[in-house]
Order: structure tokens, then C-alpha cells, then sequence
């Protein structure tokens, strides 16, 4: 995109948050003609008049070659919102951010992703149980969506890559190196990138990891997901934070139960009573998501079929028994056809006869 190096200059002034950098898409014809605008042209544009000038006495310190150059440097890439790989779900919410930068690859449009988000300071109930979901979760094709903090985000993480799954860290800093936090997290991140998942921030390279981007930063976690599990936290916890966001985007809240006279049980006990689904294994999140078809939705999206008859008949199978007759009548094949193509896919490893004539994905 011509001007996608306008839309970095533009971020890189701290005060063109999502609010006003709407008002910058929704007035200028591009946004080279934005970061290169007067006074008079931002403040027609909704830009308060001293932001304006504030703007304006900033931008030559902006130097976009050298920022595009450090980019390269750190192999951080950048989306923008009108890219068709920008995360549907997070572009539904209010406040979406119009940039991310990000390290792996962020492609999430073909998942069912859930944030998992928790604790600095958890207990041996709280580990147990993060593992034990996260590693079911990821069982049933569910990616991982959390915030790389020391503590339930970090097992989160750790217990997606150990099941084989995808996972997606959202900071509240920038992406560079010397920037990153936690720092102590830097391996984790390396894994995560190694693993096909993706860290992720709106925050420009440089960015320090400052009290207020933490608050920001949640409402992209739970943006990008159908629902956020909390499983331990205070009352105070930055997760409860990321639940009301969830809440907010009109997306599911699930909470582990605790002992009532644990600390980092009274955030997820508050959430149930509150009306949160009380979770005690991933069962419960697949069944009130209606993720019951999860695996075979996602899993019939990577069987491609070889030859036409194939490509025909795979969209209606799934985990799900269904007859021959049933696949001819939705194929409109011919009988010899269906027959002749299902004793083809099934000496592939592509569908398994139950017997009786019911076929089922293998994979």
C-alpha cells in the first residue's frame, strides 16, 4: 500500500489513538495527505486545534525511513485494517486498533480463538487447572489468545505450544527487543513465533511498557476472541479488566471457581456471581460456544479434495455420521460415482466407513 508508511508516521505520534485516527481515515482522501496536512486541514479533519499543533511541532522528529529501517531490523511487520488478514473479530469491536504491529504470522480469520488470562501470582491449583484446560482447549482446535504476563498468561502460552497449538501474545509495549515486556519473556516469545503463533501490539517500536497501555492493550485480547476465561485473579486484577471488555464486546465471560478464602480466587468468584459461566473443563467453554463442530469445521478447511467429485463431497462431511444416500441426495452425484470417489478418499486417509454405509471425516 502507497501509503502505508504515512499510517506508521502517523502512530508514531502518541496522541492519534483509534479515536482520532478514524477521523484521519474518514477525512482524507489517504493518509499521506493527513500526516502531511496544516493545522487548519487537522482541525476540519476533528482534530482538536492544541493536539494540531502538537502534531504539527512533532512530525519532523518523525523520520519514517529510519522507522521503516528498524522495522526491517526487528523483522516486526505491520497490518492495517483495511488488509484482508486483519482479525475479523477485532474489527468488530468499538475502539479497534487501525494498526498492528506484529512478529510470527497473524492469521487468526480461520480459527476459534480464546483469550485465557489470569494472575501474576498464582497457585497450585491455578497452574494445574490453566494447564489442564489450555491443553484440552487446544486438543479441539481452539488457539490461545493472551497477554505474555509473568504468571496464568504465560502458562497459557506455554500450555497451547506444549499441545501443539497456536497462540497469540498481545503486549503492552512495543515489539522491539529492548523494548519487550516482560523482558524475562523473551524465550517465550521465540517459541511462540517458532510455533506459527504471533506477538502483537498497537504500539509502535520504542514504546515502554507504561501503567496505562495495559488497560488498552486488554481490550485486544478479548477483541480477538469469542470469550475470555479469567482463572485466578484479585479483585483488582488486570484480568477483570479484559472480562468487562469481553462483556462489553458482547463476547463470552467464563471464570474457574476457587476457595472463597483465597485472594486470587475473589476476581473469578466475583465474575460468577456476577453471571459468569462457571468452567471446571473445557467442556463447558465448547458448549456454550457451540464449538462442537470445531474440529471437523477446521479440520474439513485443511482436507482439500484431489479431483472434482472430491472437492463436491467434502464440505458435507464431518465428525458427524452421514449416509451415502443422504451424500447423494446433497452431492447430486451419481451413485456409482459417490461410491466409486468414497473407496478412493478412504484408501487415502481422507474418510472412514462406520459401516452401514456412514462415512465420517478421518482427520
Amino acid at each position: 500500500m502507497r501509503d502505508l508508511k504515512y499510517w506508521i508516521g502517523l502512530n508514531h505520534f502518541p496522541k492519534f489513538g483509534p479515536s482520532r485516527f478514524k477521523r484521519l481515515q474518514k477525512y482524507f482522501e489517504n493518509l499521506e495527505l493527513a500526516f502531511t496536512a496544516g493545522s487548519k486541514e487537522l482541525t476540519k479533519a476533528g482534530i482538536e486545534e492544541a493536539v494540531a499543533e502538537e502534531f504539527l511541532a512533532a512530525r519532523d522528529a518523525i523520520n519514517i525511513e529510519k522507522i521503516l529501517q528498524n522495522l526491517a531490523q526487528e523483522n516486526i511487520k505491520v497490518m492495517i485494517i483495511d488488509d484482508k488478514n486483519y482479525p475479523a473479530l477485532l474489527k468488530e469491536i468499538y475502539n479497534y486498533p487501525p494498526l498492528l504491529y506484529y512478529k510470527g504470522e497473524l492469521d487468526l480469520n480461520n480459527d476459534f480463538c480464546l483469550a485465557v488470562v489470569g494472575t501474576r501470582k498464582y497457585t497450585p491449583y491455578g497452574q494445574q487447572i490453566t494447564g489442564q484446560i489450555v491443553r484440552d482447549l487446544t486438543n479441539n482446535n481452539l488457539a490461545i489468545i493472551s497477554g505474555l504476563a509473568l504468571g496464568i498468561d504465560t502458562l497459557a502460552h506455554l500450555a497451547c505450544l506444549e499441545a501443539g497449538g497456536k497462540t497469540a501474545a498481545v503486549l503492552g509495549s512495543g515489539l522491539d527487543r529492548q523494548s519487550l515486556y516482560p523482558s524475562q519473556n523473551r524465550y517465550l516469545v521465540d517459541k511462540i513465533i517458532a510455533e506459527g503463533g504471533a506477538v502483537i501490539s498497537e504500539f509502535p517500536p520504542g514504546t515502554q511498557p507504561l501503567r496505562h497501555n495495559f488497560p488498552q492493550r486488554n481490550r485486544i485480547i478479548s477483541g480477538l476472541s469469542l470469550g475470555t476465561l479469567v482463572v485466578e485473579a484479585g479483585e483488582k486484577s488486570g484480568a477483570l479488566i479484559t472480562a468487562n471488555y469481553s462483556l462489553e464486546q458482547n463476547r463470552e465471560v467464563f471464570a474457574v471457581p476457587g476457595n472463597i478464602y483465597s485472594e486470587s480466587s475473589r476476581g473469578p468468584n466475583k465474575l460468577i456471581k456476577m453471571g459468569a459461566k462457571v468452567v471446571t473443563g473445557a467442556e463447558d467453554i465448547i458448549e456454550t460456544l457451540d464449538l462442537s463442530q470445531a474440529t471437523a469445521f477446521i479440520e474439513t478447511k485443511k482436507i482439500i479434495g484431489d479431483t472434482k467429485e472430491e472437492k463436491v463431497i467434502i464440505p458435507h462431511l464431518s465428525q458427524e455420521p452421514i449416509h451415502i444416500n443422504e451424500l447423494i441426495r446433497l452431492t447430486k452425484l451419481d451413485t456409482n460415482v459417490i461410491n466409486s470417489t468414497l473407496t478412493i478418499m478412504e484408501m487415502k486417509g481422507m474418510v472412514k466407513n462406520l459401516g452401514g454405509m456412514q462415512y465420517v471425516l478421518a482427520r
